[in-house]
This record gives structure tokens, C-alpha cells and sequence, in this order.
């Protein structure tokens, strides 16, 4: 068994609710050890056999049974987490928010050059394989990226987490070892 970090796009904003003690039971049922979850926001670690597609879809169907929605899922290893977190691609300064977006597969040439192009004076794409690292100069609320952007990706293509709360999970998984 190995240890991933699953990522749940989109629940616990509106009505896609999805306890974390519930997440831990899907996970569970799903034949995953040592599950436990880490803030209020989608993110479970576990132990599991088998590939990282394998996993997203046995998860991606368990919690559509279990809530009545799609919930697409993003897996990592903590070695790919790290790296994510470890990597600087850009300077950051007082009140700047810095998001790593997870997508499911590296994006194409002319994806990656969209996304990266979407830049601008508020607003930093640096795709590094599956990731888009995304700095916003200000709240994220005020980002001038546009959905139509991040459709680029494919529906429901993306997930994104901000990057002080993956390098506390980071660490946490670190201690658990």
C-alpha cells in the first residue's frame, strides 16, 4: 500500500456538502486504510493498492453513490505534494494569495500556453506539469482569470488549494510517517 492525498473539487460550498467524517467512511468502503482528513475542504489521506486513475475513478463513483453528485477527484503522492509545495515559481509579498491548481493530466502545448497567457499584472499562471501555480496579487476574490480560462482544462478539469494550507498538510503527513 502507499499513501496518496485525495482532492475533492468543489464540495462544502453550497449545497455539495461532504462531511470529512463521511469522506473517511467512503474511503473506507472503498477497501483504504488509515484514512483521515485534513481541513474542511476536500482533502483525505490514505493508503491504497493500485494506479492513481484507478483510484480517482473508485472514488469518483463511490462519493457520487454516497451524495448524490459528481465529485471529481484529484490524487497525489506526498512525494508529488511535496514537490508542488517545495517548487517557487514566483516571488511573493505581503497580501499576495498563492493557490497550486491540480489537474488531472499535464495540459497540451496550447492549453499550457493559455493558461499561462491568462497572466497578467494581478493575476501569475506557471503550469509545472499536472500543476498550475497561481498567484494572485490580492484576495482570491478579486482575480481577473476568467472561468472560460480554467474550461480549458476540461469540465470539472481542476481543483485548487492554497498553498500555506498544503504545506501544513505537507507537514502533517511528514509527522505521520
Amino acid at each position: 500500500m502507499t499513501t496518496r492525498i485525495a482532492f475533492l473539487r468543489a464540495v462544502n460550498l453550497g449545497r455539495r456538502t461532504v462531511p470529512m467524517r463521511r469522506l473517511v467512511g467512503v474511503c473506507e468502503n472503498v477497501g483504504y486504510e488509515h484514512v483521515w482528513t485534513h481541513a474542511n475542504s476536500g482533502n483525505a489521506v490514505f493508503d491504497a493498492t493500485g494506479s492513481r486513475v484507478s483510484i480517482e475513478q473508485a472514488l469518483e463513483r463511490a462519493l457520487e453513490s454516497a451524495f448524490g453528485f459528481e465529485v471529481t477527484t484529484f490524487v497525489r503522492t506526498p512525494a508529488e505534494l511535496e514537490a508542488a509545495v517545495a517548487l517557487d515559481p514566483f516571488p511573493l509579498a505581503a497580501g499576495d494569495t498563492y493557490f497550486i491548481t491540480f489537474l488531472k493530466r499535464p495540459p497540451s502545448a496550447a492549453v499550457r500556453r493559455q493558461l499561462e497567457e491568462a497572466s497578467n499584472s494581478f493575476d501569475t499562471l506557471v503550469v509545472h506539469g499536472r500543476d498550475v501555480h497561481w498567484r494572485m496579487r490580492g484576495r482570491s476574490t478579486e482575480t481577473t482569470v476568467k472561468a472560460a480560462t480554467w474550461k480549458s482544462v476540461g469540465e470539472h478539469g481542476s481543483t485548487s488549494r492554497n498553498a500555506n494550507l498544503l504545506g501544513t498538510l505537507v507537514a502533517k503527513i511528514e509527522r505521520a510517517r
